[in-house]
Parts: structure tokens; sequence; C-alpha cells
């Protein structure tokens, strides 16, 4: 028997040009997951991920066995809709279901929670939150600060490039096209 080392260059390079980092690679999956959201208000997707794993993921919806947004309309309360569950909630609701704790983990969201998600990612043990839009609210804000001078959780901005997510899906389905 045989045994040879093969290197075809050109194609690992190809391959290293069109691997995602990690941050690309799970805020596209919080994206991807927004895309199951119900609520037409705001499509909002999270992924909560741990040494590298994904432990959970949620969209914005209504509660389980209930009907959606899209389909009987949103109960709007002093202009927020009150059918839907927020993608952190469902992320922190999954894992609980599932026995998985958060403890420690960081949280990929496209958009920044508000500040009852704020209250409940902290509550649950995430300890970064990585997220693209920040959702403006007056509340979080100043919750944000004061958890980030107390170093309880780090926060940061990602923005996926829009070149960057047209190289992978050329990678993925060639030929892309406007």
């Amino acid at each position: 028997m045989s045994v040879e080392i093969f290197l075809d260059r050109e194609k690992a390079e190809r391959i290293q040009r069109t691997r995602p980092t990690k941050d690309e690679y799970f805020m596209l999956i919080a994206k991807l997951v927004s895309l199951r959201a119900t609520c037409p208000r705001l499509r909002v997707g999270a992924v909560a991920v741990k040494d590298g794993y994904i432990l959970a993921t949620g969209y914005n919806g209504a509660p389980r066995g209930m009907d959606h947004c899209i389909d009987v309309g949103c109960l709007i309360v002093d202009g927020h809709c009150h059918r839907a569950v927020h993608a952190e909630q469902n992320v922190i609701a999954m894992a609980a279901r599932k026995g998985i704790s958060l403890e420690g983990a960081t949280l990929y969201v496209t958009h920044f929670p508000c500040d009852t998600c704020f209250k409940l990612v902290l509550n649950a043990g995430i300890k970064e939150i990585v997220y693209e839009e920040m959702y403006p609210n007056e509340a979080t804000e100043i919750l944000l600060r004061e958890a980030q001078d107390k170093g309880i959780v780090k926060i940061r901005q990602f923005k996926l490039s829009k070149e960057r997510v047209r190289l992978f899906l050329e990678e993925l389905f060639g030929e892309f096209v406007d």
C-alpha cells in the first residue's frame, strides 16, 4: 500500500478564501434562522454557541401551538407586538426544554436584545452578545452600560459584509444574480 500527501493548492486557496470566520458562520446562521420568524414587524434570529458548537436557536414568533402574526395579525400594545415571543426568549426556552445550560455561552443575534431579553440573557449566564443591528431602546442602553461597566457581559457588533455574503452564495449556488 502506497500513501502520499497531495495538496491541490488552487482548491485549497479557494476554500481558504470562501471559508467563513466563526463570527461570519454563526451570524449567517442567525440570519438564516431569522427567515423562520413569523412576526412581520421585525424578523430576528438568534444562535447560542459555546466552544464552537451550537447549543440552541430561536426566532421571533407566536408561542408553540398558537396562531402566528402572519396568519391572524400582530397583537399591538403601546407600539409593540405582544403575540410574538422574541428570538432570545426562544433560544433560552429551547435550551431549557432540552436541558442545555447556556452558562458561558455566546449569543449571536441579528438585532440587539430589548431590555427584557437583555436581562433574561444575563440571567441565563450568557457571557457574550454579538449583534448585527442595534435595536434602539433607551432602557436597554442604560442596562447595557451598567453590565459592561461591571464586566457581566461582553458585547460587540459584527456586521456581515455584502461582498462576503455574495462570495458565500456564489460558492454555494454558483453564479449569483442581483
